[in-house]
């Protein structure tokens, strides 16, 4: 199993490098010191680096995510996978890993807002089970099975 674990300023780097890749750039950034800044600062969520227990210094993935309100679910905002691991499961196991991480606040439901020109984004979260909503600004809303037992 994958774990995560809160963003920290050391991070940077690694981060900075993973954007000079062009799709995703173009899918979820440019991200600049203002976006880290508001990360590592922001009580009402959190950006998680998921690694490998077995190589925990190694980033596979990076997660953002946005609590749960009275008015609306936690929200997946990003889902970033290392641009050399690509195509591997990386991201279907980092998802999991980020749902079940035990340090979200209770909330329960899970959604994410998908821009509708970003097909890639869109097959992944039809292809891990998350069900397609209304579009609305240019943005789809996925919303995630319900898991047995909770209600």
């Amino acid at each position: 199993m994958l774990i995560p674990r809160r963003i920290v300023p050391a991070d940077w780097p690694w981060i900075q490098d993973w954007f000079t890749d062009e799709r995703l750039n173009a899918e979820l950034g440019p991200l600049d010191v203002e976006w880290l800044e508001y990360v590592l600062a922001d009580p009402g969520g959190v950006e998680l680096v998921v690694t490998d227990p077995a190589a925990p210094q190694v980033p596979l993935a990076l997660v953002g995510v946005v609590w749960a309100t009275a008015e609306h679910p936690h929200t997946i905002t990003d889902l970033a996978v290392s641009p050399a691991l690509r195509g591997s499961g990386i991201g279907r196991r980092a998802l999991a890993a980020v749902l079940s991480w035990d340090a979200h606040p209770p909330g329960g439901d899970w959604v994410s807002y998908v821009a509708t020109d970003n097909p890639a984004a869109d097959a992944f979260f039809r292809a891990v089970g998350w069900h397609p909503g209304e579009v609305d600004d240019g943005m789809r809303v996925y919303s995630a099975p319900r898991q047995r037992g909770v209600e």
